[in-house]
């Protein structure tokens, strides 16, 4: 999602036009997403090492879960996509910091 929101902005979502301030805004957070994306790619090679690196990194996602939970809460649920990017952002990621760790010791 990083490099084509970073280059088609809130239509690589389907949306139609939006505010300069929030295409700039979601340009700006699929770049950071993008560079997530390259620390975890990263830490793969030698995961069991790289608990730290991989923690930090897993709790930024979980972090962006969060704010997504509490959308849903005072929003209504987004779409499917979304809801499936909420899952693995607190269920998935967590369940993986619990498998680096078992490969860690």
């Amino acid at each position: 999602m990083g490099a084509a929101g970073i280059w088609a902005g809130p239509a690589s979502l389907g949306s139609g036009d939006a505010p300069r301030d929030l295409d700039s805004h979601f340009r700006y957070l699929s770049g950071i997403f993008m560079a997530l994306g390259f620390v975890f790619w990263r830490c793969v090679p030698d995961i069991e090492r790289n608990t730290a690196l991989f923690r930090v990194a897993s709790a930024l996602v979980v972090t962006g879960g969060l704010g997504r939970l509490l959308a849903c809460a005072t929003q209504g649920p987004p779409s499917a996509f979304h809801v499936a990017g909420l899952a693995m952002e607190l269920v998935v990621v967590p369940g993986l910091v619990v498998w680096q760790a078992r490969l860690a010791t």
